[in-house]
């Protein structure tokens, strides 16, 4: 590689290629588009103007700034943190070491949870014409916000409690709730689980939950970009993994109103052991796991009774 092309004035078309080439040495996965990404970044450009204007030229300073974040992807650190932002549910959001990187499975969470809701989730009632009653919603371990803020823009009529252990998770939050005019609906709280929020029993008709469920032992198991840069806190769900979802659900069974919806995102190889949780107690019905494009078991839904 030409260490000489980061000092001098090259154009945008050698300065990618010599970023897919340092990241594709350093087994960065997805190497050609996190070197695009980066370079969109520094330039504030999309992906189109890259390659129209492929022989425009790149001033030092420019240069500088992209080879010192290939350096850095190339050490490890995930490409959101780099750029300060992620896409989920066709919005933007904004990411931080603070908060897990939104993943486009959790996707599915928003998909079941507006299935479930049925006509409970469309602002008008089809029927009478007339407005449809708001809807109580919580997020719990909101991270940067993406399924709270992604449910109050489709659920126009919804009230959404989102909560984390993490003050800085949350502040991170609020400002994804700023950026997209969701923050008169979105009220974020400080606190374990469902443990705080000051609400009455029976309170809520839909909570969701993408909870940490990645076991301790399975550490060495995580990608490096995952293992050392991002929130532990939001990562491992105890020495199984699956700790967490108990208090989940036993919480949800008592602030969910009847017909109220529990949506949580799973982890790997978990789907039987949450599902038996459900089948312990006697105040679930309807409990169904969805699997991904991949073909692995992804979200349980249950139905208060």
């Amino acid at each position: 590689m030409q260490q000489a092309s980061t000092t001098h004035t090259i154009d945008v078309r050698a300065a990618l290629k010599e970023g897919m080439a340092r990241l594709r040495a350093a087994s960065v996965p997805s190497s050609t588009l996190a070197a695009e990404l980066l370079l969109m970044h520094v330039l504030g450009r999309d992906r189109a103007w890259l390659y129209t204007h492929s022989e425009s030229p790149m001033d030092g300073t420019a240069v500088q700034d992209y080879f010192a974040l290939l350096s850095r992807r190339s050490a490890g650190e995930p490409t959101q943190y780099l750029t300060g932002k992620q896409e989920f549910w066709g919005l933007e959001f904004e990411v931080t070491p603070a908060v897990l990187i939104p993943r486009p499975e959790t996707e599915h969470v928003i998909e079941i949870a507006l299935e479930r809701l049925g006509p409970r989730g469309i602002k008008i009632d089809m029927v009478t014409g007339k407005p449809s009653p708001p809807l109580r919603v919580a997020d719990v371990g909101t991270g940067s916000g993406c399924l709270a803020v992604a449910l109050a823009h489709e659920l126009p009529h919804a009230e959404v409690v989102a909560t984390d252990i993490s003050e800085a998770a949350l502040e991170v939050a609020r400002r994804n709730a700023a950026r997209h005019g969701a923050s008169d609906r979105v009220r974020f709280d400080r606190t374990n689980l469902l443990e705080a929020i000051g609400r009455p029993l029976g309170t809520f008709d839909l909570i969701v939950s993408n909870p940490p469920y990645v076991a301790r032992s399975e550490a060495d198991t995580l990608q490096r970009e995952v293992r050392d840069h991002e929130p532990h806190a939001a990562l491992f769900g105890g020495l199984t993994g699956i700790e967490i979802y108990a208090q989940l659900i036993e919480q949800a069974a008592a602030l969910l109103a009847p017909r109220g919806i529990l949506v949580l995102e799973l982890g790997y190889n978990s789907a039987d052991a949450v599902r038996r949780m459900f089948h312990v107690q006697q105040r679930w019905a309807n409990v169904a796991v969805t699997k991904d494009l991949a073909g692995t078991p992804r979200v349980l839904a249950a139905e208060r009774v």
